[in-house]
């Protein structure tokens, strides 16, 4: 908005008040009267703009948008430590400290005789991706094994900034109230391991309603995670009492996004030096990214469609792909449309 008050432009208008019969050039007195306060002014301007940017939601950084979005009751969902599975040769107490690696872990909850929650103390993704021996931070009489077994719960960073913002947008846009639709997306868009979902009203019938999910990686959900959202959500021990998120009266049924795996055929004609074998691996990569874009629109779309002209034209970006020709999709030449819940699962391919 107020990109043209440079330095130049201010000191062209400052000088232009000044009557003609006085020297104006630079080096004279009044121009190095002027000079230092233009340049300031030029930087007040650029504040200004700054600060126009900070005021709206849709160009604010992320310190000013949370400043709005807290006007609506909103911040960004937080960072939380992934929970796997420990199993010990002896019942632990609720509370102990391991460590595996660099990082840590606290025993939150007792499974069985011997297995155990246990939660990472480190908040974000790190704790997702390590199993092994945990090592006792203090000594635990009687024990001779501790293991890191399986992951139950995907850890999760702070909410990015532009998710955040979109969330912020949606809230303004339509009001959560009272187990609406609009509700239920937020609030279990929240829980932890959920990166995305649909919600469909008396699926089962009056007060009743399904939810299905994809994890925060946009694949489909381990169980632990299914099972950890539904107690979030309705508890089933205590379905429609209102124990969750979810409203008294309504009882929700937590599923997990299916995965329909798809296979590819093609005949693809090479430049000279290439074969199968030497872009079989970016082939793949090619896929496997092509289908994380569709599966990051997954919670936004009725259903996902795989289509033979995307595949054709990421193909032919591949070097050393002079032409694809005879593209099958499942045995088909068309399109694959798949079900409202399901996401896609690279198959076998066949160049």
């Amino acid at each position: 908005m107020f990109e043209q008050y440079t330095y130049e432009y201010l000191m062209t208008r400052a000088l232009a008040r000044v009557p003609n019969s006085v020297d104006k050039r630079e080096g004279s007195i009044i121009y190095d009267a002027l000079a230092p306060a233009c340049v300031e002014f030029a930087q007040m301007y650029v504040q200004a703009d700054v600060i126009l940017d900070e005021t709206f939601a849709d160009t604010a950084s992320r310190p000013y948008l949370i400043k709005r979005a807290k006007e609506q009751g909103l911040t960004p969902v937080p960072a939380k430590g992934a929970i796997l599975k420990g199993v010990f040769n002896i019942d632990i107490p609720i509370g102990e400290r391991f460590s595996l690696g660099d990082l840590t872990y606290i025993s939150t909850e007792k499974i069985s005789a011997g297995v155990f929650k246990m939660t990472c103390e480190t908040l974000g993704t790190s704790g997702n991706e390590k199993l092994g021996t945990l090592i006792p931070i203090q000594g635990v009489s009687g024990l001779t094994s501790a293991e890191l077994t399986e992951l139950l719960v995907l850890g999760e960073d702070e909410e990015d900034t532009e998710v955040f913002r979109a969330r912020y947008n949606s809230k303004v846009q339509v009001e959560a109230f009272g187990g609406n639709k609009k509700d239920y997306l937020e609030r279990i868009g929240k829980v932890q391991g959920v990166g995305g979902l649909k919600v469909y009203p008396a699926f089962y019938g009056g007060g009743t309603v399904k939810v299905v999910f994809i994890d925060t990686y946009f694949n489909k959900p381990i169980t632990g995670t299914v099972d950890f959202v539904q107690e979030e959500v309705d508890p089933l021990a205590n379905t429609g009492e209102g124990l969750g998120v979810a409203p008294i009266g309504h009882k929700v049924t937590v599923l997990g996004v299916d995965e329909t795996t798809v296979n590819f055929t093609f005949s693809i004609v090479y430049n000279s030096g290439f074969s199968w074998s030497s872009i079989q691996n970016k082939v793949q990569e090619m896929i496997d990214a092509y289908f994380l874009e569709k599966r990051k629109k997954w919670a936004d779309s009725y259903y996902l469609v795989v289509r033979i002209s995307e595949l054709e034209l990421r193909l032919l970006e591949i070097e050393g792909v002079a032409d694809v020709t005879s593209i099958q999709i499942n045995g088909i030449s068309s399109n694959l449309t798949l079900e409202a819940d399901a996401i896609p699962k690279r198959g076998a391919i066949s160049g």
